[in-house]
């Protein structure tokens, strides 16, 4: 019985870590497409905003048990991708 509610804690912090690892990463890819739309000339914010958005998602990759890729810092092509669809739209 205590070994289940030991598990049972071990799952819960495990999830909550990944809840956490989730919203740091929605918040940082939220802020790249901001910038993208509103400046997207501004390449330092974008590169440096991206490279955070990278690590926050190697980081819950890792979390919920995926392969680490090589560490990079470019953007996924997906953002960049929906970074340029945006910032045509409100051009």
């Amino acid at each position: 019985m205590r070994y289940a509610r030991s598990e049972q804690a071990r799952v819960q912090a495990l999830q909550q870590e990944v809840s956490r690892a989730e919203a740091d990463y929605q918040r940082l890819r939220a802020a790249y497409l901001e910038v993208a739309r509103n400046e997207p000339g501004h390449e330092v914010a974008l590169a440096m905003i991206g490279a955070d958005m990278d690590r926050a998602h190697a980081h819950l990759q890792a979390l919920i048990g995926l392969p680490r890729l090589p560490f990079t810092h470019e953007p996924s092509t997906v953002v960049r991708r929906e970074a340029q669809r945006l910032s045509q739209d409100s051009g």
